[in-house]
């Protein structure tokens, strides 16, 4: 357990460095003279890199040894932190960006399946699940923290603070995680003959428009909930770490719901969760009725309701690929990360659009209607399949 717990701390050093940059957003749009809008396309910037990086690293890295390939990857991302930390513009943070997106792309996939092969056949998903769990526990601790920690450390502070993390986890991977053999090589060719099958579109396809739509709102969630709710400092903090505890419990939920029921049904209503979710929290503003205690306590519930939801789909889209292709399941979740960090990248534009045009207040509101098109294909994909003769 010792080793996969390693690794699980790995995920949560290269998850907080994915996503802090939520946490400290106002004070890096104030420090570097940048709109809100352009300080959120250093979210676009990290998760594209890590879309197109991750297939092509992979291909290319494919003949490494794994143990030395984890700890390249962790050390890559404290050196992307630490050049954040010591970035004297946007541009340069933008750079530092790239490169700690580089680690993460490395580090997740290879982590994952190391941690698998550990546990032998019969604790694989369980192994998979708890590495991934460290991702989430980065929206718990390690966002919340960060955003806690600007105030008085600053952004560089807090890019110092995980550029540390990361190679710490890097020493513990060196001490704790055995060698394993390295994987057959998968070409990229191969890559991409496994996402022709237009039942792995129309995951990939829900995987996009749902991550796409929770980080329009997630990567501008600080002045979101500061003109929502007038939170700041601790009280952000707070709201951000209930979204995290959703996240959690959404990603323990989903899994036990896609073994026990498929994944149609826990998909539609993980997704359609974000979607209640998101449209209740961009009518909180309207409510000027309710006192400031009141949208708090009401904020930090959907907060919450969203954070389950948010993390909750990826189970059943686990689930349902490797369904389709048992024997190309790496391939498909590599492929799935892949339309997951594009959401991702594309929702720093997109956010950013809406904020420039509509204002904050319409940010959720656009996140929810998002997520309506991930519901639309799912249905669709549902009434497409029912109709389909049986063979």
């Amino acid at each position: 357990m010792l080793k996969i717990s390693t690794l699980a701390l790995g995920a949560f050093a290269v998850g907080t460095s994915g996503y802090v940059v939520t946490g400290v957003l106002p004070q890096l749009s104030e420090e570097l003279s940048v709109s809100l809008s352009t300080a959120g396309l250093l979210t676009t910037s990290f998760a594209v890199a890590y879309a197109i990086g991750s297939p092509l690293l992979a291909v290319a890295l494919g003949g490494w040894r794994r143990r030395p390939l984890i700890i390249a990857a962790l050390l890559v991302a404290a050196a992307g932190n630490a050049l954040a930390a010591l970035a004297p513009n946007f541009a340069v943070l933008t750079a530092a960006r790239i490169v700690t997106a580089v680690g993460a792309a490395v580090f997740t996939p290879a982590a994952t399946a190391v941690a698998a092969e550990l546990s032998g056949p019969e604790r694989r998903a369980r192994a998979a699940a708890w590495v991934f769990g460290g991702l989430v526990t980065a929206t718990i601790v390690g966002v919340p923290a960060g955003t806690l920690l600007v105030g008085p450390l600053g952004h560089r502070g807090v890019f110092w603070l995980v550029a540390g993390f990361c190679a710490l986890s890097a020493v513990a991977v060196a001490v704790a995680v055995p060698e394993v053999a390295a994987p057959a090589r998968v070409t990229l060719r191969q890559r991409v003959a496994v996402a022709s099958d237009s039942r792995v579109v129309t995951v990939l396809g829900i995987t996009l428009a749902a991550s796409l739509g929770v980080f329009t709102v997630y990567t501008y969630a600080a002045p979101v909930l500061a003109e929502t709710v007038g939170a700041h400092g601790t009280g952000l903090s707070l709201l951000l770490f209930g979204y995290g505890l959703g996240g959690a419990v959404g990603n323990v939920v989903g899994g036990f719901a896609a073994d026990r029921y498929g994944y149609r049904m826990p998909l539609l209503v993980a997704v359609s969760g974000s979607v209640v979710a998101l449209s209740a929290l961009s009518a909180l503003s309207a409510l000027s009725a309710l006192s400031a205690v009141h949208s708090t306590a009401i904020a930090a519930v959907l907060l919450f309701v969203w954070g389950v939801s948010s993390w909750g789909f990826n189970p059943p889209v686990q689930r349902r690929l490797l369904e389709l292709s048992p024997d190309a399941g790496g391939l498909l979740l590599a492929l799935n990360a892949s339309a997951l960090y594009l959401g991702i990248g594309l929702s720093g534009v997109v956010g950013g659009a809406v904020l420039d045009h509509a204002g904050i207040a319409a940010v959720a509101l656009t996140g929810a209607l998002l997520c309506c098109v991930a519901v639309l294909i799912q249905v669709l994909s549902g009434r497409r399949a029912a109709l389909q003769p049986t063979r």
